[in-house]
């Protein structure tokens, strides 16, 4: 998924087995190193993702040492939300906020020792598989409620995963869909083309609710990551008689500790405590804050200025998502009072250029924009080693199978190399091609634009820019129809396999309006190796098939040119307590804020 405006995703996966992960993460505790992990300073930590049972699942949640509640909690963002209907959901600063807000079957569960397992959240525990993982059975928890008072029952997961069908939800996840159909690509639709809205359900041989409590999932094929995709935010509830459709995304019903008060996009959104919430149902969320004010558009060199400040609201501020901005950085990781009051850790995406395969047409086109592009300005503009590090290719160094290979450059010469880029513009016979480079209007990726067109325009382009606002940003370059060349994407795993990520970005099944295969690719060849590889149950295996499949996409077609693997530090006021670096949202982790008295 994408962070800020990027999908967002889960950390890296060392071995997987249906049960139980070992991960690498990389990150500090609360209060942690502001210095910006890199591949010198990085304290890489073992994480073991086990699936939970009752006991894991049952609330409430473990207390925060020192949570105190009551207060409110100013919130600095610098992108609006887009959407609030958690099906429409697949960036990381809606995820984050949302675990506020929904719930879902299944959730991870962080303790305060730092052990990540995978537990019951509505359900009453992670799911009871058969034996050849086609089938799994969940149980809803008792007392768990909308913000209305009414009882969250079957009848609105069945309606929450109907939903997920029709033509107006676009901009979420699609792997349960895809599973309960036996089908890759956009063929899901087909088996529930309305949804639920014209009286038809999907079978009980698909999915069966027996009674109130009961949901029973059954796929075609052996299904084992199912705990880990019921655990994205773009499978939260949704209440079957609150659902108002398209505009359920400006006003979404809550199940969790807080519910929407007041939402103006581009301006400001006011979360509340929902008093039908009950602690002992959650084993992950906290209420302690009465209120949360946030602000949008707020910069991340403001919300920079502003937390380092530490005065006035600032003290009982923070950002869920706002990286400190790059001209702060040395600033910030100098300062030992500011150090104090930060987070820093490694996130599993990878920026990338993806390139309009629909009207760059000419491997030779797309290999001159791949030498000719500077990954070291995007560095930079991020910040340089607090921000990331340069990028060979598709799969970050988070992910399992994740190798050194650099085929077109990207790290061997990050400033680019213009010389060879015009040599093949002038071989393709293209010289002077226009090219339209469309961009996120935000200081990040103003300044890599200007550093690209200048390498693009000394090959032999002729490029123009084009900034999008940063609320629709994705919205915009998801359009099959849109008028652009290439464009900036940014994307890490779904959860930890890198069959999340190969699948989403490069199916060509997968080329629909809100789809994330942005540079519209359709191999038919990498497509079948792609459904080869999805049935592959050995984890290790598995993992060495997608990252040679990554590479042979990257090499003989160039959909995407990948440019840099991302860092962050974030940073919070001296009243705010409870902050800690959530490696399942590469944020902050908001349910175990708290307001100092």
């Amino acid at each position: 998924m994408r962070t800020f405006r990027m999908r967002t995703a889960r950390v890296s996966v060392v071995g997987l087995s249906a049960g139980a992960l070992i991960l690498t993460g990389c990150s500090s505790g609360g209060g942690g190193d502001a210095g910006g992990p890199s591949k010198d300073d990085a304290t890489k930590q073992q994480v073991r993702y086990d699936f939970g049972d009752a006991a894991d699942s049952k609330g409430p949640a473990e207390p925060v040492k020192g949570a105190q509640k009551g207060g409110a909690l100013t919130v600095y963002q610098r992108d609006s939300y887009a959407h609030l209907d958690p099906a429409q959901m697949y960036v990381s600063d809606e995820g984050t906020m949302s675990t506020l807000i929904h719930r879902r079957l299944t959730t991870y569960k962080r303790d305060n020792a730092g052990k990540y397992t995978v537990v019951g959240d509505l359900a009453t525990d992670s799911g009871k598989p058969s034996k050849d993982k086609r089938t799994w059975k969940y149980t809803l928890k008792d007392g768990v409620k909308w913000e209305d008072g009414s009882p969250i029952t079957s009848k609105d997961i069945r309606h929450t995963f109907e939903r997920q069908f029709a033509p107006f939800i676009s901009e979420g996840p699609v792997f349960i869909q895809q599973w309960m159909a036996g089908k890759s690509g956009t063929g899901y639709r087909k088996l529930l083309p309305d949804g639920p809205y014209k009286g038809k359900h999907l079978p009980d041989k698909i999915l069966e609710t027996p009674n109130d409590k009961t949901i029973v999932f059954h796929f075609k094929d052996p299904q084992p990551d199912l705990p880990y995709a019921l655990g994205m935010v773009g499978y939260s509830a949704v209440q079957e008689k609150g659902d108002t459709k398209e505009k359920y995304d400006k006003k979404p019903v809550s199940s969790g500790p807080y519910k929407i008060a007041s939402f103006k996009s581009g301006k400001g959104m006011k979360l509340v405590r929902n008093k039908e919430w009950d602690p002992k149902t959650d084993a992950v969320r906290h209420q302690y804050p009465d209120t949360h004010n946030i602000q949008f558009g707020v910069s991340y060199e403001a919300s920079t200025k502003r937390l380092v400040s530490d005065s006035a609201e600032n003290k009982t501020a923070v950002s869920f998502n706002n990286q400190v901005d790059a001209s702060s950085m040395q600033s910030v990781r100098s300062d030992p009072k500011v150090k104090d009051r930060s987070l820093s850790g490694y996130q599993p995406y990878v920026g990338k250029i993806s390139l309009n395969m629909d009207r760059l047409k000419d491997k030779r086109v797309r290999e001159a924009i791949a030498y000719a592009l500077p990954a070291q300005s995007l560095l930079q503009a991020f910040g340089g080693s607090g921000g990331g590090e340069l990028a060979g290719n598709y799969l970050s160094p988070t992910v399992a199978g994740h190798s050194e290979s650099d085929p077109y450059g990207k790290v061997k010469n990050p400033q680019g190399d213009v010389k060879k880029a015009k040599r093949i513009l002038k071989e393709a016979g293209k010289d002077g091609m226009k090219l339209t480079f469309a961009y996120q209007n935000s200081p990040e990726w103003s300044d890599f634009s200007i550093a690209a067109k200048d390498n693009l325009t000394k090959a032999g382009f002729n490029v123009q820019l084009k900034d999008i606002v940063t609320d629709t940003y994705y919205d915009q370059i998801g359009k099959i129809k849109n008028k652009y060349d290439m464009y900036h994407s940014s994307w890490g795993a779904d959860w930890p396999s890198a069959g999340t990520v190969v699948p989403p970005t490069l199916d060509g099944r997968q080329v629909q309006d809100g789809a994330t295969n942005y540079s519209h690719y359709d191999n038919p060849k990498m497509n079948k190796e792609m459904d080869r590889i999805s049935k592959i149950t050995n984890a290790d295996k598995a993992a060495k098939e997608w990252a040679k499949l990554a590479d042979k996409i990257l090499k003989d077609d160039l959909p995407d040119v990948p440019l840099m693997y991302y860092k962050q530090i974030q940073l919070y006021g001296s009243k705010v307590g409870g902050a800690v670096m959530n490696d399942v949202l590469s944020s902050i982790d908001p349910t175990q804020l708290y307001v100092k008295k």
